[in-house]
This record gives structure tokens, C-alpha cells and sequence, in this order.
């Protein structure tokens, strides 16, 4: 069972998130008294008395949807909450943003305190386990642990930036059919050194028909945008500033090298690593068997001390 639950951004931005297994709340009527309507029920959501909560954070690109296998086997044991991030999935799309990477960071806490989740685990791919370490380095209070797959803490430079300007403008957009984005982004996207079918299922995901074919459902002239905003800067000195128990988690062949991940898992207080085979950046979707296997110890160790 997956739950919509409508959240509130710190500045007001209309946030979705996904609840996993857990069936909703059962309704309270309201009293004569209350100044509610009789038979009316309550929205409010609540954590008291739920499993340890784990928040999943999907990276820029993603939606909340592409946890839904990791959700599923951790919705077993933890309350289990996946975020459609700002601009990206049914979350708010405005035009005027804002989309700093401290309005994500914000978004998150904000997730966190209004769903009752914290202490909470979270669980972060890509820019969102920037935000996750970012968040735990700011509020202590909600996070319980950290999980960072496949995040760089090193500045990844204006080349990178430049590389991704590129690539975005050559999509050709809009695609006819979703096959056709999901051959393209699988096999004909220049990034692409071997036929990846998983990695066009990925961004099948994120489609949207639009009247002259399928699109991304967020502005690519935003996402560049979003990235600007972290991708000149280095991370470390937050990362540092993480005290709850973190496991950095890499692909073979993903984008944080051993060498760096090894250098992370040194930083952080109380720092692990692992390592999944056989998976690129994408671990979590591409290999979930060996992310689970990776991740879920990990989990289950920091819900039961």
C-alpha cells in the first residue's frame, strides 16, 4: 500500500510525499465541541507509536517512485517515506522556485518535523544524500543515521557543469513515444558506453505526455539550476559535522571513486563503507538486490540500539 501525504515547504513550496505499507490511520471522529463538523476526520498524520521512520531521498532527476523497491522491504520493519523533491515528481514546479540547495535542505527538515518521522534514518542517492548530510549536520535532533549513495563531498568543478549543459541540450526532445526515451536514454545517449535497459526504464520514470509528445516532467532549465548551486562547492567541512552513525555506500562503477568514498567514511565521526558490484550510479534501481544487502544491516543495527 502507498499513501499520498501532502507536505509544506519551509517557504511554502507544495510538496508530495509517499508513505509504504503502512495502512492509513484509522479516522477520528471529531467532538460536538471542537468546531469541526460531526463525523469529520482528522488529516493530521503522526508518528507516535510507528516503527523507526526512514526517510528516502531520491537525487536530482529522480522522484519518490524510483524507491518504490527499497521502499516495499524496508516498510517490513521502519515507517518508510519517500519525497517527490521540489521540482521534480507531483511536487511544486513553480518558475520562481526557489531551488538553492538550502530550500532542498529546508524541504527535508520540514518533511521530517511534520510527518513525525524524526529521529529519523535517511536514506539519500546522489544530491539527495547531500541534502541528507547537510540536514544532519544542521539538526542533530532529527537524525538517527545516514545513508549517502554514490555523493561526491569534492567540488565536481564548472568542466562538470559544462558536460551536463551539453548533455541536457542534446536530448531530443520531445521523444514520439515513451519507448523511444527509453531506447534513448538506454542505448543512444552519448553518455552511454554499453546498452543500459535499466537505466532507460530510470528515466522513462520521470516522462510526462505533453500534446507534442513526451518530456521530462521538470524544466531542464531548472535542473541546471538546482545543480549550480552545489556543484562548485566542496562538502566536507559538513560532513565533519555528522554525528549519527553513516554508511557511505558506492556503485563499481558509479561516480564517487573508492579512494574518495574511503576519504568520506575517515571525515565522518562514525563513519562506514560498502560497496555494491555489477551496479553504476543508479545502485539502488540497477542492483537492488545488492543494495539491499548492503544497506539493510546497516539499517536494522541502528533501529534496534
Amino acid at each position: 500500500m502507498v499513501r499520498r501525504i501532502d507536505v509544506t515547504g519551509a517557504d511554502g513550496a507544495r510538496l508530495v510525499a509517499w508513505e509504504y505499507g503502512a495502512p492509513t490511520p484509522p479516522p477520528v471522529s471529531a467532538p460536538a465541541n471542537s468546531g469541526t463538523a460531526p463525523g469529520a476526520t482528522s488529516g493530521t498524520t503522526s508518528g507516535a507509536g510507528r516503527d523507526p521512520g526512514v526517510l528516502l531521498l531520491h537525487g536530482l532527476m529522480g522522484r519518490a517512485s524510483h524507491w518504490t523497491t527499497t521502499a516495499r522491504w524496508l516498510s517490513t520493519r521502519h515507517r518508510t517515506v519517500a519525497l517527490d523533491q521540489r521540482g521534480h515528481g507531483r511536487s511544486d514546479r513553480s518558475a520562481d522556485g526557489p531551488f538553492t540547495h538550502d530550500a532542498y535542505v529546508d524541504d527535508a527538515e520540514a518533511a521530517v518535523e511534520q510527518l513525525r518521522l524524526g529521529p529519523v534514518s535517511i536514506v539519500g542517492h546522489s544530491m539527495g544524500a547531500l541534502t541528507a548530510w547537510r540536514l544532519a549536520a544542521r539538526r542533530p535532533d532529527l537524525v538517527r543515521a545516514l545513508v549517502i549513495s554514490d555523493m561526491r563531498a569534492s567540488p565536481l568543478g564548472a568542466a562538470s557543469q559544462r558536460v551536463w549543459e551539453s548533455w541536457v541540450r542534446a536530448w531530443p526532445v520531445p521523444f514520439a513515444t515513451l519507448a523511444d526515451a527509453r531506447k534513448w536514454f538506454g542505448e543512444e545517449d552519448p553518455l552511454v558506453e554499453r546498452p543500459s535497459p535499466v537505466r532507460g526504464d530510470f528515466y522513462a520514470e520521470v516522462m510526462a505526455e505533453r500534446p507534442d509528445g513526451w518530456r521530462p516532467v521538470f524544466s531542464r532549465r531548472q535542473l541546471l539550476k538546482v545543480r549550480e548551486t552545489w556543484v562548485h562547492d566542496a562538502h566536507w567541512d559538513e560532513l565533519a559535522q555528522v554525528r549519527c552513525p553513516t554508511l557511505v555506500v558506492r556503485g563499481l562503477d558509479g561516480e564517487l571513486g573508492r579512494a574518495e568514498a574511503h576519504e568520506m567514511v575517515r571525515v565522518l565521526p562514525h563513519g562506514r563503507y560498502a560497496e555494491v558490484t555489477d551496479a553504476g550510479h543508479l545502485i539502488h534501481y540497477e542492483h537492488p538486490a545488492g543494495w539491499r544487502a548492503a544497506i539493510e544491516p546497516f539499517l536494522d543495527e541502528v533501529a534496534s540500539a
